[in-house]
């Protein structure tokens, strides 16, 4: 008889410790499991910007460390500095906002990795400036500057990764 309120107590015991902890209280979540250093994801790193002219396009490349975040490409009427909202300085009458999302152009502590120039006059057919324009709450954008309306196509580039711009010269002037 002993022997059978033992095992008794055992069993409840076990049931007892076993439903305290797969309950939670209402609205309480289980912490995340850790993430290892090959599961955590990594913000892209937006390191240059260059350009090139070819004999009937200008092209712009942006250079980004680990994998290659979403890209969008407006048009926009101007371009202004993220997050101060100052214009941008760039000649043209037509522009193109190339944003980043994830992205940032600093690493963790805060340095810059951005080893292309932050704003530049560009003398090709095509294009005629380029700055970085913000690097605020995950967000690079890059504003490229034209005199005439830009006809373009995108690219995306891997080993190494990279986002090109290449816009078709205006009718009648070459590279």
């Amino acid at each position: 008889m002993h022997h059978r309120h033992t095992l008794a107590a055992v069993a409840a015991g076990i049931l007892l410790i076993a439903g305290t902890g797969a309950t939670l209280p209402a609205g309480a979540a289980a912490a995340p499991a850790p993430r290892s250093p090959a599961t955590a994801t990594a913000t892209a790193l937006v390191v240059g910007a260059r350009w090139s002219g070819h004999t009937t396009f200008d092209r712009l490349v942006i250079d980004v460390r680990g994998k290659l975040p979403p890209v969008t490409v407006h048009q926009v009427r101007s371009l202004h500095y993220d997050p101060s909202g100052k214009k941008v300085p760039l000649p043209g009458k037509y522009f193109l906002e190339i944003r980043l999302s994830p992205a940032a152009a600093h690493d963790g502590a805060g340095r810059s990795v951005h080893h292309g120039p932050r704003l530049v006059r560009i003398a090709l057919p095509a294009l005629k400036g380029v700055a970085l324009t913000g690097d605020f709450e995950g967000v690079v954008t890059v504003g490229a500057a034209f005199d005439t309306e830009p006809a373009l196509k995108t690219l995306r580039l891997h080993a190494p990764e990279r986002f090109v711009v290449d816009i078709a010269h205006p009718v009648g002037r070459r590279g």
